[in-house]
């Protein structure tokens, strides 16, 4: 009896350790599962719409939708060398991904997701990319789709049929299957909706599936229907003993039906597949728990398409109560459930998870806008950093070197796209490595960034051009030259006629051969005299209306062509009465700035109040303030072209440095550039380069060139940076970035990404794609600083200029 006794202690002792043990173990293996779960990285996955469209790259063959779609069934069978081996396995079970469609709020897109193992993405990134090369692949938080004030719904999908029967796949669908389930996932009405759809897959290991499926179908070819060959499969029968001394009974034949037969070919083609464990489910959330019920009864309805009369289909299970928090539970934590455990093969997951299509006929869908391309194997180590390229998870800085900076630098994008803060990224960098820079912005907030950003070291070399500073105005004298160059007056006169002509652009009837030949007459006969004056444009008009004036400079004319002109041409073809009607055709294009408060006291001024070859020489920072909402359009444009023909001229007189290595860079940027520009444009492009005036010009669109400018810039321009753009420059500059990019990416792009055809070592190359960066605020207080110190240094008194002008301007 006490032995007994003992027996029952013992064995009840062992039962307790046993349970303690699996109990422990349970809480092990359960913990290991949220672990798991924790370990998964979230995928945000966008595809191009044309690489979705049926054409297929390199040159092949269009591919039809389901053609498309078996690219995603190959993705998926490549995800069947996902496994665990010993503890991990013991503790965690088999790695699984999660595939998901979600709209987190309403008016937002479709997103396509895939979470996966921490320690498996890089080769999961690396197979999704041989497959869909121009995909996007970002990492990402975690997104959520509930409504905290509201209620939320759900289901998960099971089998009607034994899952050895497939349902309808894509192959046997006439549309896209995930057309109906986006288009469900796209009806949320109302603020604090969203939707999911959430599909795990585990690489399958038991065979027996298989082998069922194998017996199955021999069934079915002997005759039987399905539900007597499942079970004879399950179950086979043992033979019947023949009666002693009688033959044993033939087996009747039995009639294989169309259907059975396509029954059994379609057994065959899921268990020829490779398969997954699959769980599948749906949440949605809303306000009240009947909207919620909406969605969700909409989106189970999606998937009535998959199901079969002869094969399988789905039914749901709707949950409430703690079923439904179980069910929320796992999705939020992309737990798999054993219990809800389908088996389908790859045709089957790709049916229910594909990217999408560009045929396929639903709203709201997460495209990627436009594609990426990795950045040439020999970007420059040194140089200027334009932004980065980020391609395929890698970010690597651009830079562009300033060897290749001499060929020039063109932006192009619609407005608000980030060209401004390309240009300031890069003129913040020259001048804090101490480069000579100059500024021409036709709006305002470009220069009081400059301003904001300059080192306290280089204040003393700022000079701040503001025609909106009536108080102290800077002269700008187009007509002052250097005397020792007297190319330089023919430069003048020609580039002033271009300037005047490019205001009026809209009335080129006005600009006739007298025109031309009296301008430019006039110019030149007060530059012949600049010893004794320097003139001003405030002097054109007395050339033409004040006889006296003109006789006394024509006393001093040494050019007879000059000479000639007005004393054989002008004055005895018509006398005085044909030079005083000559004068209001010409002043009166002069006048409106010669009136004009802001234009007079700047360009009336005799000497410059800074010398444009000293400030290239001396790396300067020269900074222009033209913004058009204080001294109006065609003021700004006439001192903008101005400043440009003026930085020309002293760039080409560097041509007195013998050593062309000995002429110091200095970077000229233009925002909205077809606003100061002429027809030497072409000569900066083309000849700047030797004398080192490198520019950075931007604008929005093509059209606003005129067309022998832009034959010049696209002619002539080293490097070119595209921004959004519209449909026509798309058109345009497609031959630029073919094939790499198309039209549709160019009119796609990102705010703050652009496409980039960089120079390297002098050498074109492969266009690829960057992201550029906003540049963060300067110093509100040292832009006041610097701007009153250029003010006090440059300007001059306003009172003073008017009376120096007032006393030269006599008719």
């Amino acid at each position: 009896m006490p032995q007994l006794i003992l027996y029952v202690v013992l064995l009840t002792v062992l039962g307790l350790i046993l349970l303690a043990g699996w109990v422990a173990l349970n809480g092990l293996q359960s913990k290991g599962r949220v672990q798991k779960a924790l370990n998964l990285t979230l995928l945000l996955i966008k595809v191009p719409r044309e690489a979705m469209s049926g054409q297929a790259g390199g040159g092949g063959q269009p591919k039809n939708e389901k053609e498309l779609i078996g690219i995603a069934e190959q993705l998926i069978s490549s995800f069947t060398n996902l496994h665990s081996k010993g503890l991990d396995k013991f503790l965690y079970g088999e790695p699984y991904l999660v595939l998901e469609m979600a709209v987190h709020h309403i008016g937002e897109e479709t997103h396509f997701y895939l979470a996966v193992p921490r320690n498996s993405e890089g080769i999961i990134e690396k197979q999704i990319y041989g497959f869909y090369p121009s995909a996007e692949i970002g990492r990402v938080s975690d997104y959520n789709i509930f409504n905290p004030a509201g209620s939320a719904a759900g289901s998960y999908l099971t089998y009607t049929q034994n899952p050895i029967l497939p349902f309808k796949t894509y192959q046997k669908l006439e549309a896209d299957p995930i057309g109906g389930i986006l288009t469900a996932l796209s009806k949320l009405e109302t603020e604090g909706e969203g939707a999911a759809m959430q599909i795990l897959i585990r690489p399958a290991h038991a065979n027996s599936q298989k082998s069922l499926a194998a017996k199955v179908a021999r069934e079915m070819q002997s005759g039987y229907q399905f539900k007597e060959a499942l079970r004879r499969a399950k179950h086979p029968p043992k033979p019947k003993k023949p009666e002693p001394g009688q033959p044993p009974e033939p087996e009747k034949p039995r009639l294989i039906t169309p259907a059975d037969d396509e029954v059994i070919k379609a057994i065959a083609a899921k268990a020829g597949k490779q398969n997954f464990d699959v769980n599948i489910r749906l949440l949605t959330s809303a306000i009240s728990s009947e909207r919620a019920g909406q969605i969700l009864q909409d989106l189970e309805g999606s998937l009535t398409q998959f199901s079969s009369p002869d094969l399988n289909g789905f039914k749901t299970a709707k949950l409430s109560g703690s079923a439904l928090e179980k069910l929320a539970y796992n999705f939020a934590f992309r737990l798999f459930d054993e219990r809800q455990k389908m088996v389908m093969s790859t045709e089957e997951i790709a049916s229910f998870y594909h990217f999408p299509l560009a045929t396929t006929a639903t709203p709201k869908v997460k495209f990627l806008k436009a594609k990426q391309s990795e950045p040439p194997a020999n970007l420059p180590a040194e140089g200027v950093v334009l932004g980065a390229s980020v391609f395929r998870g890698q970010e690597v800085p651009i830079r562009m070197a300033d060897g290749d900076r001499r060929r020039h630098l063109y932006v192009i994008g619609q407005t608000g796209t980030g060209k401004s803060s390309l240009m300031k990224q890069m003129i913040r960098q020259d001048i804090a490595n101490g480069k000579g820079v100059c500024l021409v912005d036709p709006h305002g907030e470009f220069a009081d960034y400059v301003l904001s950003v300059v080192p306290p070291g280089r204040a003393e070399e700022v000079i701040h051009f503001n025609p909106g500073d009536i108080d102290r105005p800077l002269g700008l004298n187009m007509l002052e030259i250097d005397p020792a160059r007297p190319e330089q007056k023919t430069f003048v006169a020609n580039e002033m006629l271009a300037i005047v002509k490019a205001l009026y652009q809209d009335l080129p009837e006005a600009f006739g051969p007298m025109f031309e030949q009296y301008f430019k007459n006039a110019i030149l006969l007060l530059l012949d005299d600049y010893a004794t004056e320097i003139p001003t444009l405030a002097e054109l008009p007395k050339v033409l209306a004040n006889a006296d004036y003109r006789r006394d400079k024509l006393s001093r004319e040494l050019n007879p062509l000059v000479k000639n002109f007005w004393e054989l041409e002008a004055e005895k073809a018509g006398g005085e009465a044909a030079l005083v009607n000559m004068v209001p055709y010409i002043t009166s294009k002069l006048n409106p700035f010669l009136a004009n408060d802001y234009v007079r006291p700047i360009i009336g001024q005799q000497k410059s109040a800074f010398n444009f070859r000293e400030v290239i020489d001396g790396g300067k920072i020269l900074i222009v303030n033209l913004s058009k909402g204080r001294i109006g359009d065609i003021n700004a444009n006439l001192l903008g072209m101005i400043i440009v023909s003026k930085l020309l001229m002293a760039s080409l007189s560097r041509v007195d440095i013998a050593d062309e290595n000995q002429r110091r860079d200095f970077y000229f940027y233009i925002d909205e550039f077809q606003n100061f520009t002429t027809e030497s444009i072409a000569t900066i492009l083309s000849e700047a380069r030797k004398y080192r005036l490198d520019l950075i010009v931007a604008h929005q669109y093509i059209k606003q060139l005129q067309e022998n400018i832009r034959d010049a810039v696209f002619g002539n321009v080293g490097s070119m940076a595209v921004f959004r753009v519209g449909a026509d420059d798309a058109e345009y500059l497609k031959n630029q970035f073919e094939p790499v990019f198309s039209v549709q990416d160019l009119m796609s792009i990102d705010n703050f990404h652009c496409y980039l055809k960089l120079l390297i070592n002098n050498q074109t190359t492969r266009p690829f794609s960057i992201q550029t960066s906003r540049e963060p605020d300067g110093s509100a207080e040292v832009r006041e600083q610097i701007r009153e110190l250029s003010r006090l240094k440059y300007g001059r008194p306003r009172e003073e200029v008017e009376t120096e002008i007032a006393g030269r301007y006599q008719v």
